[in-house]
């Protein structure tokens, strides 16, 4: 079936996060918000369609995966990225964000470090510091408008410092974004193999969230960590889900992907009595997805496309001040504002006062954030074009 994304739907007065909360968020509910991950469009009706049925059944108790959803799981990493796994490997939790909780205290110990690679998306702070552990930067470099990787400082990151009681091999762990949140960068394999080969190396243990895996623009094909080698796979926990690609957040479903039977025990011992079982209709609806959402999703893509050239477009001829950086993969665009010669709360106040539009603020992403702001762009076009003419005209008034 076709369908039709430019359709306007309003999701007002269903307690929606995006749109109801608004006023509270950014002072004026004459304010188009563009900040959380979520998209202004209806899930696929075969997802529709599963959830009303199993709602119909009228029975909500306990729950768990049955073998058509981990079939549905196993099959779908195959198909779409070459990569077999097995049944046993799945765990399934509620959200990727209370999986890797999980993963990092089941990795680590009070006073550890965990690195991340800044600006990066911002829970995964508080997932490290409410753990215990310390926060070690690897930023990414801004290189002629493309982010790297710097090796060179991830190396350093394992060796031996000053009024350290225990070095080298205080770091646990690092949290991989792929594709990266909010820049948009898909890392290849070669990127993926040299993070990894140093990782592994120096005893620690990839943490790899690859939610917007299924995500990308045309031409670009994701590498899940895990499938680089049998190495990488044993000292590793791939996150997925279905949350973004199918819109399905509200519903607290993923998939984490453990190869290694020792650390798969030791997440699950870490999340009992901590983490919540899984949610029904989440089950219901990832299975769903997976068997039956591709339709909607290529659909999907060619519109969020068009989306994103429209928006690179746009600013390039009408907002030069703004130069925005070209995503590979993730419906989200990372803004350099930094011509317009704002401070951090100067830009925050002339995004959500001047130009009515409630973008995330680049500097809670971390280091190298300042100066940025973040855009979601799965909305119906009108709704897009609406919210960049609205920035147009107050970049006018500087």
């Amino acid at each position: 079936m076709r369908y039709d994304f430019d359709q306007v739907c309003s999701r007002q007065d269903t307690n929606c996060v995006k749109w109801d909360a608004v006023k509270s968020i950014f002072g004026s509910e004459d304010v188009i918000p563009m900040w959380v991950a979520d998209m202004d469009f209806p899930a696929a009706r075969p997802i529709v369609e599963a959830l009303e049925k199993r709602a119909g059944h009228e029975f909500y108790g306990y729950t768990q995966p049955g073998p058509g959803l981990i079939g549905a799981v196993v099959d779908r990493l195959q198909r779409k990225f070459d990569w077999k796994i097995e049944p046993e490997w799945v765990v399934f939790t509620p959200g990727v964000i209370p999986a890797i909780n999980v993963a990092i205290r089941a990795l680590t110990r009070p006073g550890d470090e965990v690195i991340l690679q800044e600006p990066v998306y911002y829970p995964f702070f508080p997932s490290v510091k409410l753990s215990g552990c310390q926060v070690t930067t690897n930023a990414l470099r801004l290189n002629h408008g493309r982010y790297e990787m710097d090796f060179t400082d991830l190396e350093s990151k394992f060796l031996p410092r000053a009024g350290m009681r225990e070095s080298p091999g205080r770091v646990r762990a690092i949290v991989l974004c792929n594709p990266q949140n909010p820049i948009g960068r898909l890392w290849n394999r070669e990127e993926l193999t040299r993070l990894g080969e140093i990782v592994i190396r120096n005893g620690a243990t990839v943490i790899s969230d690859e939610i917007h895996c299924e995500i990308l623009y045309k031409g670009y094909r994701h590498s899940p960590f895990a499938a680089i080698s049998e190495e990488f796979a044993r000292n590793c926990i791939v996150c997925m889900a279905p949350s973004k690609t199918f819109n399905l957040a509200g519903l607290a479903a993923s998939s984490i992907i453990i190869p290694d039977k020792k650390l798969r025990d030791r997440f699950n011992e870490t999340r009992s009595g901590v983490m919540p079982g899984q949610n029904i209709f989440g089950l219901v609806a990832m299975e769903a997805a997976y068997l039956y959402g591709d339709e909607w999703l290529e659909q999907l893509l060619d519109y969020l496309q068009g989306n994103m050239e429209f928006t690179l477009r746009y600013c390039a001829r009408n907002i030069p001040q703004i130069k925005v950086t070209r995503p590979q993969g993730t419906y989200l665009l990372w803004l350099d504002c930094r011509r317009l010669g704002l401070d951090d709360m100067a830009l925050r106040s002339f995004m959500r006062e001047k130009a009515r539009v409630g973008l995330d603020d680049g500097f809670l992403f971390g280091k190298g954030g300042s100066g940025f702001q973040r855009m979601n762009i799965a909305c119906p076009r009108v709704i897009l074009e609406e919210a960049v003419c609205r920035i147009e005209a107050a970049v006018k008034t500087l």
